[in-house]
C-alpha cells in the first residue's frame, strides 16, 4: 500500500486539532488531505461523483452539526467502501463501543484512538487499512451450491479434514490440529464451508458431513500416530450431531475401529449451541467428558453465555473468538475484554484458545496474557493431514 496514493479526509470540529492531525498525515507521507469542520460538510465528501473518493477517514466522535454516530449511520446506509478511524477524548470502553457499532453498520473499522492522538498509533491504524479491491480478493468467494450437488460429493467422497495447528504458547510445541472441512470439488477446486453448509443447514443435515468428517478425522489421526506423531485432533460439529441417541455408541465404535484413545479427541460447538438446557444434550456433553473426550467453546464471546452457564458445561477449552483477538495488541479496549476471557478460562480452570492470531504482535500479546494456545494464519493456514508432518518439521526446526 503506498499512503502517498490514498485519500484522507480529516473531520474534526476544532480547528487546531484537525491541523494538528492533518500534520501527523503529512509527516507520514500523505499526499492528499481534505478537511472538514463538521459532520455534513464530510458527509458531501462521500457523495457520489466526488473524485477522488475518500480511502480513509478519521472522524472525531464530537463533530458539530450532523454528530459522528449519525455520520457513520449514514455512511453504512450507503455503503461506503473507506476505511474509518475514529478519534475521541471519551473513554476506551465508548470508543470500542464506537467500533462496535461501526461495525455492526457495516463500516470499514480501521480502529479507534484516543485523544491526545499520537502518531504512532495513528500510523498502525492506517496500516490495517486494504483497497476494496484487495479486500474483496483477500475473501474467499462463495460458491453456493444445492443440497443435491452436496449430497453427491460427500457419496463420491470428494470431502476431507484440513488441519491447522494449535500451538502452546509457553513452549512454542504444537499440542494439537483443528479440523476444518474442505470440498476437493472436481470443478471448482477446494472450497470452504461458504459454499456447502448453507445448503446443509437448510436441509438439515449437517450430520451427513459431521461424521463424514469424524471418520476421516479420526483415520487422520491415527495415520499421524502410525508416523510417530501422537497428536490431538479437534472436530467441529453440530449439537443436532451430538445430541442424536445413538451418538456416543456411534463415536465408540469409530475410535475403537481406529485405534484411538478418546483423549486425541476433542468436539468443539460454538458457544450458541451449548446455551441449550434440553437435559438429554447436557447428558451427551457429560457421557463425553466421563468417556474422555475434550469439549471445547468455540467463537466464545459471540453468544449470550454468562458464568453460571460455563460453569454447568463440562468443557476443557475455551476458544476465544478471532473478533477479540486480531488487532488486540493495538486496540485498549479490545484487549481488556481479551484479558477477561482469559481470565474466565483460569477461572473455569479450563485452557483458553485464542483463534485467528494474524500477526507476530498477536503472538507476543497473547504470551504476555497467559493465553494458553493459539491458533491462527500466523502460525499456518488449515492443511491436507499428508502436509502436516513436514510443515511440523520445519516449525520444530525454526522455532
Amino acid at each position: 500500500m503506498d499512503i502517498a496514493q490514498l485519500h484522507f479526509l480529516v473531520a474534526e470540529g476544532d480547528q487546531v486539532q484537525r491541523r494538528a492531525l492533518a500534520d501527523i498525515l503529512v509527516h507520514t507521507g500523505v499526499g492528499h488531505i481534505t478537511q472538514a469542520p463538521d459532520g455534513h460538510t464530510a458527509l458531501r465528501h462521500f457523495s457520489a461523483g466526488i473524485t477522488p473518493a475518500v480511502d480513509i477517514a478519521i472522524i472525531d466522535l464530537a463533530l458539530p452539526g450532523m454528530d459522528a454516530l449519525e455520520l457513520i449511520r449514514r455512511l453504512g446506509e450507503a455503503r461506503c467502501k473507506a476505511g474509518l478511524i475514529i478519534v475521541g477524548a471519551q473513554s476506551n470502553a465508548v470508543l470500542f463501543s464506537a467500533e462496535t457499532m461501526a461495525a455492526a453498520y457495516g463500516v470499514n473499522v480501521l480502529g479507534a484512538i484516543g485523544k491526545p492522538v499520537i502518531g504512532g498509533r495513528l500510523v498502525a491504524l492506517i496500516q490495517n487499512y486494504l483497497p476494496p479491491g484487495a479486500a474483496q480478493g483477500a475473501r474467499e468467494a462463495a460458491l453456493a451450491l444445492s443440497f443435491d450437488e452436496v449430497g453427491k460429493g460427500l457419496q463420491n467422497r470428494e470431502f476431507d479434514p484440513f488441519f491447522q495447528p494449535k500451538i502452546e504458547l509457553e513452549s512454542g510445541q504444537v499440542k494439537g490440529l483443528e479440523m476444518f472441512a474442505r470440498w476437493r470439488h472436481p470443478l471448482h477446486g477446494v472450497l470452504g464451508p461458504a459454499s456447502f453448509m448453507p445448503a446443509l443447514e437448510a436441509a438439515k443435515r449437517v450430520d451427513f458431513l459431521d461424521w463424514t468428517m469424524i471418520e476421516k478425522s479420526v483415520a487422520a489421526c491415527r495415520s499421524l500416530h502410525d508416523q510417530g506423531v501422537p497428536i490431538s485432533v479437534s472436530i467441529n460439529v453440530d449439537q443436532s450431531t451430538l445430541a442424536h441417541p445413538q451418538f456416543m455408541e456411534q463415536i465408540a465404535a469409530c475410535i475403537a475401529r481406529h485405534r484411538i484413545m478418546a483423549d486425541y479427541i476433542t468436539f468443539e460447538m460454538t458457544e450458541s449451541a451449548v446455551l441449550s438446557t434440553e437435559p438429554h444434550f447436557l447428558e451427551c456433553l457429560l457421557r463425553l467428558r466421563m468417556a474422555g473426550f475434550g469439549l471445547a467453546i468455540d467463537d466464545y464471546g459471540t453468544g449470550r453465555s454468562n458464568l453460571q452457564l460455563l460453569a454447568r458445561i463440562p468443557f476443557s477449552e475455551l476458544k476465544i473468538d478471532r473478533s477479540f483477538v486480531d488487532g488486540a495488541s493495538k486496540r485498549s479496549a479490545l484487549g481488556t475484554v481479551l484479558r477477561s476471557c482469559l481470565s474466565l478460562a483460569r477461572s473455569l480452570d479450563r485452557k483458553s484458545v485464542a483463534v485467528g492470531v494474524e500477526t507476530k504482535q498477536d503472538w507476543d500479546f497473547l504470551q504476555g496474557l497467559g493465553c494458553t494456545y493459539a491458533q491462527g494464519y500466523y502460525i499456518a493456514k488449515p492443511m491436507p493431514v499428508e502436509e502436516f508432518p513436514t510443515w511440523l518439521a520445519d516449525w520444530q526446526h525454526f522455532f
